[in-house]
């Protein structure tokens, strides 16, 4: 089959579906692979760099499987060969007439921004990839127009203190601007309606700023994995919050979004006008209509104030090269997805959620069927409220606790009769170390079982670590004269060693996610 690169029809747009490194890879899964002529040439890939890389230079009317960044012109999509397979950036939910559109062709069309947030579509997420460039260029606009230091200066002339930035929305791109604003010598905070990102925020050298709200437990808890619409009194407290902070902040950046909804407003003009002139603010969400007041989609404006307001839709494409490798590494990880047999044959599986997801309209047997939209993916389970709890469930989880708080008992019971048996029938030389290996079972038990997740990975170097110590004990005991030590010394050395070993094989895996191949 053959793999068709667009040459976008976007105004402006400098991004490209694939890169020549991509192309690579695409003909390493069996695809052949045509380039429209001057494709790559906004993110300075020149068409030889694609010849050279074993593309041919040629129009995608021929193309099996056509690739591109943003839907395509009505022309380009006439131009599609029957029964071939669109996969770009579709906005489904929020282009109705383009879904009809593509329902009446004869294609099957996967829209790249349409990936479900669960792991293992992670490397499919085209939206997160884009957040992530994005997020850390809004800090760059940003400080341009600033014109100003980010960090705090000290000189002989006087002090000059440090920028002070607002991050609205800890997401992906939120995460970026926060590391990027950080990282120039900015004092961050930033907001989010999920508590869980306070860790992710504060781990990034950033303060997060909780919005207060009437109910403990409410939170921003989604099936999908995006975020999802607030209570009235969620925003009413937060719109103070805002209130409060947006004055004295001198550059304010909002990331809020809403798949297929209209971008929430959360910065009114009253907030604007009472920022200091020079004050910059950089609203992500501009192409869904903005998170704030006075935002003009594509352009940067400043208000009477001095304040200027920047809403810029293209971030990514404004760092193209980079910007295409990687949405063109998850154009390859589709269709690596959908080429189970690597031999140049794509196949589109429903039963496979995450293909079943992507999927806006299947041509099959000479008939185009819509299926958008899809099921709903179940990423994660909201805690339900105490309303919802019936008095049944609640006595029949009663119940489970106390058995289970009795088998505990039970079990703490049994192993110490074992344990006192194992002692009162030990020579005397071992009864020192069965109270030590007591003693670390039950500090090794509340120790590990209070790490957080994230921190597994440094625990696992800190286990590696004390199995050295045990191998090495171990072997010191192996020269003992007592059989017994010497079988224990062995099974301790063996045990010890699959544990030092198993956990560098691990570690080097879980590194390499993170290094070039």
């Amino acid at each position: 089959m053959i793999i068709g690169v667009l040459k976008e029809a976007r105004s402006g747009e400098t991004r490209v579906a694939a890169t020549p490194e991509t192309v690579g890879r695409l003909l390493g899964l069996g695809y052949e692979v045509v380039v429209e002529q001057g494709a790559g040439l906004g993110s300075d890939f020149s068409d030889r760099a694609y010849f050279e890389a074993g593309a041919s230079i040629a129009p995608t009317s021929s193309a099996d499987v056509v690739l591109g960044v943003n839907a395509p012109s009505p022309d380009q999509l006439a131009a599609l060969k029957p029964g071939a397979t669109l996969v770009s950036i579709l906005g489904p939910a929020l282009d109705p007439a383009l879904v009809e559109d593509l329902a009446g062709r004869p294609i099957t069309a996967l829209a790249m921004d349409a990936v479900p947030r669960i792991s293992r579509a992670q490397s499919l997420d085209v939206l997160s990839s884009m957040a992530n460039i994005a997020g850390y260029r809004a800090v760059i606009e940003a400080a341009h127009l600033f014109g100003r230091f980010f960090t705090g200066q000290v000189t002989a002339a006087g002090k000059v203190p440090p920028a002070q930035v607002l991050v609205v929305g800890a997401g992906v791109a939120g995460l970026a601007a926060i590391g990027a604003a950080g990282s120039l010598g900015a004092v961050v905070r930033a907001t989010d309606p999920r508590p869980e990102v306070a860790d992710q925020v504060r781990s990034l050298g950033a303060e997060f700023l909780s919005v207060a709200t009437a109910r403990a437990d409410e939170n921003n808890v989604s099936a999908t994995g995006y975020a999802t619409p607030m209570s009235d009194d969620y925003s009413a407290r937060a719109e103070r919050l805002y209130g409060e902070t947006v004055p004295g902040t001198d550059i304010v950046i909002t990331t809020a979004l809403i798949p297929g909804r209209p971008a929430p407003r959360l910065i009114t003009a009253e907030m604007v006008t009472a920022m200091r002139p020079g004050s910059v603010i950089v609203d992500m969400a501009a192409a869904n209509g903005g998170n704030v007041e006075g935002t003009v989609p594509g352009e940067a404006v400043v208000t009477e104030n001095g304040v200027t307001i920047v809403g810029y839709t293209d971030l990514a494409g404004r760092l193209p090269a980079q910007a295409s490798q990687l949405y063109g590494t998850n154009l390859v990880n589709l269709i690596r997805l959908l080429t189970p047999g690597k031999d140049g044959e794509l196949v589109l599986d429903f039963s496979d959620v995450v293909q079943r997801a992507m999927t806006v309209v299947r041509y099959q047997d000479g008939k185009s069927e819509l299926t958008w939209p899809p099921p709903p993916v179940q990423v994660s389970a909201a805690t339900p409220s105490p309303a919802a709890v019936s008095l049944a469930p609640v006595a029949a989880a009663d119940e489970k606790a106390q058995l289970s708080v009795g088998r505990l008992l039970g079990g703490v019971l049994a192993a110490a009769t074992v344990f006192f048996a194992l002692v009162a029938l030990a020579p005397p030389a071992l009864e020192p170390h069965l109270v030590v290996f007591a003693l670390a079972i039950v500090i090794g038990y509340y120790v590990i079982g209070k790490v957080h997740h994230a921190l597994h990975t440094p625990l696992m170097s800190v286990t590696n670590a004390i199995s050295g110590i045990i191998v090495v004990g171990a072997m010191l005991t192996l020269v003992d004269d007592a059989r017994t030590v010497v079988v224990l010394a062995t099974a301790a050395t063996l045990l010890a060693s699959v544990n030092v070993f198993g956990g560098f094989a691990v570690t080097r895996r879980m590194l390499a996610m993170f290094s070039r191949s």
